[in-house]
């Protein structure tokens, strides 16, 4: 797994809809993701020019990331999968054309998929955090 970060700052923003006689603006703060499409890009990129898979499931939603499927796909001769992890099914076109297999996250399967609320190891007993 090759992770991206999050970066969280104060912004103005233009209202949609502003009152006649209100503010035009508003400060919120606005989260984005930063690397993570760039990193998935580029060790997609190197494990199949090194030939370190002959199958790789890219687990995204974002079209930004069609050119490297292409690239893996067709150029480095790989099988290229996609989970879409939107439960909502929104599906993206520009991913599904370039990959071998094309799949949604279904609710119940990410249900079955989570530990339980509270776990063992060699210290004892932990728990799943409540915002989990």
């Amino acid at each position: 797994m090759h992770f991206g970060h999050f970066l969280s700052h104060s912004v103005r923003m233009p209202l949609a809809a502003p009152r006649a006689n209100g503010p035009k603006t508003v400060e919120v703060i606005k989260t984005e993701e930063k690397g993570s499409d760039v990193n998935l890009a580029a060790y997609l990129l190197m494990d199949a020019f090194e030939k370190d898979c002959d199958t790789a499931v890219v687990i995204s939603n974002d079209g930004d990331l069609k050119e490297p499927l292409r690239m893996a796909r067709d150029l480095l001769r790989i099988k290229v999968g996609v989970v879409n992890p939107h439960i909502d099914g929104n599906r993206s076109k520009a991913l599904a054309q370039y990959a071998d297999y094309y799949k949604v996250v279904r609710p119940a399967a990410l249900a079955r998929a989570q530990f339980p609320l509270e776990l063992i190891d060699n210290r004892g007993i932990f728990h799943k955090p409540p915002s989990w």
